[in-house]
């Protein structure tokens, strides 16, 4: 195993270092030890027992491991996959307003967005589209379709939505509109992040949207602050010089992350790509790093004449529109099937899209739980079409808009009618759900009886900690706990293990000597076992350890 370069020169100025006092020579010594660990992929905590739980570098009071998420369960006998099928609403939550000539989203609601729970309500920002004059049937083929500006709207249950007369944009004559005043003639996407660590009350909401640059053409994003969410203060113009469409902002281990599709990025060998996922990062929202990275990519053809934009085939449109929970991010992205055809790089009326799962730890990095699937399919979630429309459905990014609200995940998305004639453009709100975290399930082989599966090394805190599971045919099975070796510890395996006594989507695991507080400080893994019994499939979503 070799060392990186920096790992390397830390350890030439150890060698120095050995002319130092003893003191001095055996702190650098720990410092490059720890490094040289954390170079060759072992991660270990600063603090052998920290307040919260760790589990590789993140520390929290809670920790949520998914059974789609491989690096946190990552050993398993006897046990699969069985991913989900999230229920749809078949009733948009949000459509045009037709009906208002002011209003900016008189074509199309596209969710290139965010849904938040605060307060007592829910708040959406989304951006439509309009027509850049008054269509009639003389003047369709001239009159264009107007991109933003980013609107607004509010619910009580997030299933009814009203759009707020905030009379910041003029528009057709008028400002009786739900649209937010921001300094670019071209706007799409909008992502929202409620930041209550900001010291800065003026800076509470911060916004990543998608903007045209005017210099150069090229669509980028722009950022913005906010002390409500509704009165905005605009950044710096493209803090990233780089042809990128985000589909979600988010923060991560103490960073900001942008995910988006970059729009010139080469394929290997320095050719032509499609359609990827990358992501930018900032430190504090203000700076931006110039250099982005790799996120989430499907295979590009092995004919370099075949990669591109405008080229048929599997691509990810926008990149990964992610959730985060503490240690582990769940998303979706477009699997973009695109069809141009001459003419229409685009492929109006015949490229589709669907979405597919992916999972990630570090906030960057993304993998799908099973390649390939189709997780929602357009089909299960149409948007309303007019009878004889020449059309394709296309999912849009989920973007800022999965949320777990009590019992329930839900997944805000676009619903676009990729529609032949520019006269049928349309795009609405949709929303599918799920029993909360139940993305997947780690179940039993078909002919198996028994199985198990290990949890990766989680460091519990100092007052000990408590495991629930999210499972459903579990009732009465065990769960053991090793050391990272996974050597079982006697006091909590065999007769000795906790017990399952429920099932749902809180089961606790309850043990014969009252608890985890004698662990309280150790590093250790779970292992549950799962049996087959009469009456259901024992399937296992998540577990959950929460510090005490």
């Amino acid at each position: 195993m070799s060392l990186s370069s920096s790992a390397a020169q830390l350890i030439q100025s150890a060698a120095f270092a050995a002319t130092c006092s003893r003191w001095r020579h055996r702190c650098l010594q720990r410092w490059v030890g720890a490094l040289f660990l954390a170079c060759c992929g072992h991660l270990q905590a600063a603090d052998p027992s920290p307040a919260g739980l760790t589990i590789g570098t993140y520390t929290g009071k809670r920790l949520t491991l998914l059974a789609i998420d491989d690096y946190a369960l990552p050993l398993r006998g006897s046990l699969c996959l069985y991913l989900s099928k999230p229920k749809v609403r078949a009733e948009p939550v949000l459509t045009p307003s037709r009906d208002n000539p002011q209003a900016t989203d008189g074509v199309a609601t596209h969710f290139y967005g965010t849904v938040l729970q605060e307060g007592g309500k829910f708040r959406m920002w989304y951006y439509g589209v309009g027509w850049a004059g008054v269509p009639n049937d003389k003047d369709l083929d001239t009159t264009k379709l107007k991109e933003g500006p980013v609107c607004y709207a509010e619910s009580v249950d997030g299933l009814h939505w009203t759009k707020p007369n905030l009379g910041q944009v003029v528009h057709g004559g008028g400002s009786n509109n739900n649209a937010i005043a921001l300094p670019d003639t071209e706007t799409q996407g909008t992502f929202v992040l409620r930041d209550d660590l900001d010291p800065d009350p003026t800076r509470r909401y911060k916004m990543v949207y998608e903007n045209r640059h005017v210099s150069t053409q090229f669509m980028s994003v722009r950022t913005a602050t906010s002390a409500d969410g509704i009165t905005w203060k605009p950044g710096p113009n493209s803090p990233i010089n780089a042809g990128l469409e985000p589909s979600s902002f988010y923060q991560h281990g103490g960073l900001f992350f942008i995910n988006a599709q970059y729009t010139r990025a080469a394929s290997e060998g320095g050719h032509r790509a499609g359609r990827q996922g990358y992501v930018w990062v900032s430190t504090d929202f203000n700076t931006w790093m110039q250099e982005g990275g790799e996120s989430f990519l499907l295979p590009e053809p092995a004919d370099p004449n075949e990669r591109g934009l405008d080229r048929a085939g599997l691509q990810v449109h926008l990149g990964v529109g992610a959730f985060s929970q503490g240690n582990v991010l769940v998303g979706l992205y477009s699997q973009w099937n695109a069809q141009p055809r001459p003419g229409d790089r685009f492929g109006r009326g015949t490229t589709t899209g669907d979405f597919g799962l992916v999972v990630s730890t570090d906030g960057q990095h993304f993998r799908e739980p099973v390649k390939g699937h189709v997780y929602l399919s357009r089909n299960a979630s149409p948007a309303a079409v007019i009878p004889g429309v020449r059309h394709q459905q296309i999912l849009q990014q989920s973007g800022n808009g999965i949320l777990n609200v009590g019992d329930e995940t839900r997944i805000y998305h676009g619903r676009w009618v990729n529609a032949e004639k520019l006269e049928d453009y349309y795009a609405e709100i949709g929303l599918a759900t799920l029993p909360r975290d139940r993305w997947g399930a780690l179940g039993l082989f078909p002919r198996a009886t028994e199985g198990a599966v290990w949890t990766a090394p989680v460091t519990l805190g100092r007052a000990g900690a408590s495991l629930t599971l999210n499972a459903e045919g579990v009732r009465g099975m065990s769960v053991e706990i090793a050391d990272p070796q996974f050597r079982l510890l006697p006091g909590f395996s065999g007769e000795r293990s906790g017990v399952i006594r429920a099932d749902g989507l809180d089961c606790p695991v309850t043990w014969s000597q009252g608890g985890l507080d004698s662990l309280a400080g150790q590093t250790v893994r779970f292992r549950i076992r799962l049996k087959r019994n009469q009456l259901v499939e024992p399937r296992l979503f998540a577990l959950y350890l929460t510090s005490n």
